[in-house]
Order: C-alpha cells, then structure tokens, then sequence
C-alpha cells in the first residue's frame, strides 16, 4: 500500500533512519516484510514515488519528493547524508487513489505542518466532490493533487487540526464515513497516518469496513539500529521512530500501536489515546 517512517528528538542525520538501515524505507520500497499477510496490501513493492520533509532550524519544514521510485533516485541518498534534522518524515508509494505524479508523493505540506498516509478510502472518486465541498476555502486552493490522502489532509486542517489534532482527526474520518454512507457506498476507511506541527508527532491508526487494518510501531529504544553492512548505529538518548514497518527485524523494541488509536509523542514519550469514532 505505502510505507512512512517518522522521526523526532536530538538532530540526526537522514541516512541514519531513510537510507541506511537493514530494513530501510528504500529498502522497503523493494520488498516489504508486512505485506498482505498482516495488514491486507496487496504490494510488496512501493514505487510511486517518495518525499521527505524535515524540520531543523526554520519553523517550516523542508521538502523533497518525486513520482520516482525511491530505490532508483541518487538525490535521496544525498539530501539525506547531508541532512541533519530532529524532526523528520519519510515516504514511499504504492498508488490506490491518484495518478502517479509528484502532487500525489506524500509528505503534504502546509506553513508548518506535515502529513503522510499509509490506507485508503474505499470509492473515493465518487464521494471526492463531497469531501471536497467541505475544505474551508482557504484551505482549497492549496489542493494540488488527486489523491484520497491530500483532501483528507486539508478536512482535518479545516476541523481543526492545528489547534486539536485528535479531535480534527476524529472529525475528518466520520466526515469521509458519512459521505460514504450518504452515497449507498460500503462502509472503508484505512488510516495509519503521521502528521507534525515541527515540534510534535501525531498519527492514528484506524480502520472500518472490511479492511485488515495497516501495521504501526513505535521505539524509544534509540540505542542501535543495525545498517546493511550489519554495523550498529548508535543514536542519541531521547528519541523516537514511528514507522509502518520497522527498520530491522520485528522485535521486542517495536512497540505496535493498538488499533483504533491516537498517539501523541513529544520530549521523547509517546501517550496513546483511544480514538472517539
């Protein structure tokens, strides 16, 4: 489907998370491990494109994608040696909803704030103009490409979500469920998301209709994640990873979100709240 990881705590470079680990994000654009079999993707590949986004000394974050595969850009590696951040996400895709083209790589942005999607929402096209009818207006224009993850990005923008991720969060999905319902449409929404306002991490993992519900973890055990030439990679006390899939072999250090969850992680702890739907 896709796979994302996300980043935050004392600056690190990229590579450390993005390119160089067993099972990194490029890694897993070639073959991923939690396919089919444990949350319903029909992929072990994502090659629709990748982006990066990462905060470092400026409020808003920078921004890297491309509708190639990541396995195949030269760029990606460099951005990411180069790069230190202490706030970072990353993306790979396997197209559902949208064409295969730059404006539907995710991370999105908007000012400060960055978002990106692993799931779908089932009959989007038929219930896009709906969903697109409630963007407040100043929110609209921003809207560049075709796929289910922007527009749902920029209703939880309008519910709110730079002053209450959970409840705007919360809002968006029972608006994309009504819609469905409204339209005689199969209940399906399949969210394992991560957003940030620079200084925080917000996801939720989700899931109605019919949906094997998408993998999430999280680790504050920073202390070694092993590269491709098996050598430990030390990293600063205080930090945490939240990815869709871990970076090494699935192990006790990979705290797996419960289902139906919020989660809110800040100064190096993570607290997880029970979704309202």
């Amino acid at each position: 489907m896709c796979r994302w990881i996300a980043y935050t705590g004392k600056p690190i470079f990229m590579d450390e998370l993005v390119t160089r680990p067993v099972h990194s994000l490029v890694e897993q654009s070639l073959d991923t491990e939690l396919n089919h079999k444990a949350d319903g993707s029909l992929w072990t590949t994502n090659g629709d494109g990748f982006g990066i986004g990462w905060y470092n000394k400026r409020n808003e974050p920078g921004l890297f994608k491309d509708a190639m595969p990541a396995w195949n850009d030269e760029n990606l590696h460099e951005i990411c040696g180069q790069t230190e951040a202490h706030t970072f996400m990353a993306h790979i895709r396997a197209s559902t909803n949208g064409s295969v083209q730059r404006n539907n790589s995710h991370p999105f942005k908007h000012k400060n704030w960055l978002f990106q999607h692993n799931g779908d929402v089932s009959n989007f096209p038929a219930i896009k103009r709906a969903l697109q009818f409630d963007i407040a207006p100043e929110f609209f224009p921003e809207i560049k490409g075709t796929s289910d993850s922007e527009t749902c990005f920029y209703l939880a923008l309008t519910y709110g979500l730079e002053k209450d991720p959970k409840t705007a969060f919360e809002k968006m999905i029972q608006r994309v469920e009504k819609a469905q319902k409204k339209a005689g449409l199969d209940i399906g929404v399949n969210f394992s998301c991560t957003a940030s306002d620079g200084e925080t991490l917000y996801s939720i993992r989700y899931a109605s209709g019919e949906d094997v519900i998408k993998t999430q973890f999280y680790s504050i055990e920073m202390s070694c994640i092993k590269d491709l030439s098996n050598t430990c990679t030390a990293l600063p006390e205080g930090g945490v990873i939240l990815v869709s899939e871990p970076l090494d072999r699935l192990s006790d250090k990979w705290i797996e979100v419960p289902e139906n969850s919020f989660t809110m992680t800040t100064n190096g702890e993570v607290l997880v709240q029970k979704l309202n739907i």
